[in-house]
């Protein structure tokens, strides 16, 4: 059972136009550390959905004409209610998705980060005056929020990932209603919980918990109430999103799959770069977006650095996410844990080395040990498909043009690392490779104020920074004639 300060912070409702609702089905949520029932929760469809986005078209143009300051306002006291009850919310987080107890408090205050940031944004939505193409013409061009947005959440960073995008939404004058993932809806709810108390008007937050994620999202999608989408998840699943807003053109938002490689020069600092690969490719078990997939190791250094590497396995500790000491925390799922193990089996089967680690631990049912594999190559499935657990595969590599093609040799292109002290290097390397985000002598990249999404099939948009709030904006063009 959590023990909690404040135990009203566990919501097993929808919040639908300002109001707390039950359904007559609920859904279970486990912790996956131990199986133990977390909450039963309340079970909406798509008629949820559909009563919510009701909710939040008709407080839309209300919530649009507040100030942007009054709007800050609002952000900014839920901003500091988040980080007033940051250790219960990390330890509901902990509960139903597993991750360990200090990642989770990190979580917490990463995603308060975005709403203080956009707080502070709604006041910095700017239009331009630009100069006439004839004497009496004068060109205006205002910037306007496109109006009510649906939100699709994933499980790995069910905090962070609601608030980079409901807190630009809400900053820019739109309403929100977001679909947590099944697995970690608590995460979804106790914001909407602080969001009330912070005074956020009826109807301009809306959180729909369920179960049939393919309903939901079909709703949010096909509804011509929803002007804007931003999905994070899958590759798969975006395309099917994108075939679905088609027919009303709605706008996208998506931050896809990722196949992210970690490229190790000779000429690197080893030592940080093994801090660096472990910060990247172990956090949260190795289910991130963008961790290290592939581990790219020019020859001069590889057996070096796979000693290192497989040495510094032993003080990641694995256990139960509530203990502080905890590194490694579990897998979400038995399908997780069926596809670490079967891109394992693969690369064994086709000549990988297991340097440490490659089997489940005592911990658990859904726990697997930190692995580094040696010899990886890319007839493998770990080359090519992203594995989202706990797996290092190290690929050695000659030259810097070789590991450039082989890096780019992917359909995703979200983020990649390299690590290298020769400043002509970092410059070519930065430039030739096809990705969104990319880390130069360090293993963590995501931050409020940086632009994080992708290239290629990792997805469309951007989130964060101040380029973030555009794609919740509509340019509007005025021609004055005076």
């Amino acid at each position: 059972m959590l023990k909690l300060n404040d135990p009203t912070l566990l919501e097993t409702r929808s919040f639908i136009g300002g109001v707390w609702e039950n359904s007559k089905n609920t859904f279970d949520v486990v912790n996956p550390a131990d199986g133990n029932l977390v909450a039963k929760v309340a079970d909406f469809g798509k008629t949820g959905v559909r009563k919510a986005i009701d909710a939040a078209y008709a407080a839309q143009k209300d919530w649009a004409a507040y100030t942007a300051k009054e709007r800050a306002d609002i952000l900014l006291k839920w901003h500091d209610l988040i980080l007033e009850n940051q250790e219960d919310m990390a330890q509901i987080l902990t509960a139903e998705m597993g991750k360990p107890i200090t990642e989770a408090r990190g979580e917490i205050g990463y995603g308060a980060s975005f709403i203080r940031w956009f707080a502070e944004e709604a006041r910095r939505i700017d239009g331009d005056i630009i100069p006439g193409h004839q004497r009496d013409k004068r060109i205006l061009v205002l910037k306007q929020p496109i109006g009510v947005v649906g939100s699709i959440t994933p499980w790995n960073f069910p905090n962070a990932m609601i608030a980079r995008k409901v807190a630009p939404a809400l900053a820019s004058g739109c309403t929100f209603v977001g679909r947590p993932a099944e697995l970690t809806p608590l995460s979804a709810t106790v914001m909407a919980v602080l969001a009330e108390r912070a005074g956020i008007p009826k109807g301009v937050l809306n959180i729909v918990t369920g179960s049939d994620a393919a309903e939901m999202g079909k709703e949010l999608c096909e509804n011509t109430k929803v002007q804007k989408i931003t999905f994070t998840g899958s590759t798969r699943v975006g395309s099917i999103l994108m075939q679905q807003c088609a027919g009303d053109i709605k706008k996208l938002s998506l931050e896809l799959g990722g196949n992210a490689p970690f490229i190790v020069f000779d000429d690197a600092d080893i030592d940080k770069a093994i801090e660096g690969c472990l910060i990247s490719k172990f956090r949260n078990a190795g289910q991130t977006c963008v961790c290290a997939n592939r581990i790219y190791v020019q020859s001069a250094v590889y057996d070096k650095f796979a000693k290192k590497l497989a040495d510094a396995m032993s003080d990641l500790k694995i256990g139960h996410g509530s203990e502080d000491t905890t590194k490694i925390g579990p897998l979400i799922s038995k399908t997780g844990l069926a596809k670490v193990e079967d891109h394992l089996s693969d690369a064994t089967s086709k000549g990988a080395k297991v340097l440490t680690g490659g089997k489940r631990s005592d911990k658990g049912e859904l726990f697997f040990e930190p692995t580094v594999l040696a010899d990886v190559t890319n007839d493998m499935k770990i080359t090519r498909e992203e594995t989202f657990g706990p797996i290092a595969p190290l690929y050695k590599f000659e030259t810097e043009d070789e590991v450039i093609e082989r890096a780019n040799d992917t359909e995703f292109g979200l983020a990649c690392y390299f690590y290298s002290n020769d400043l002509s290097r970092v410059w070519k390397v930065t430039e030739a490779l096809e990705y969104g985000i990319v880390g130069v002598n360090t293993g963590l990249i995501s931050s409020t104020e940086g632009p994080f999404g992708g290239v290629k099939q990792s997805g469309l948009g951007r989130e964060g920074s101040k380029y973030g709030i555009d794609d919740f904006l509509e340019l509007k063009y005025v021609c004055m004639s005076v």
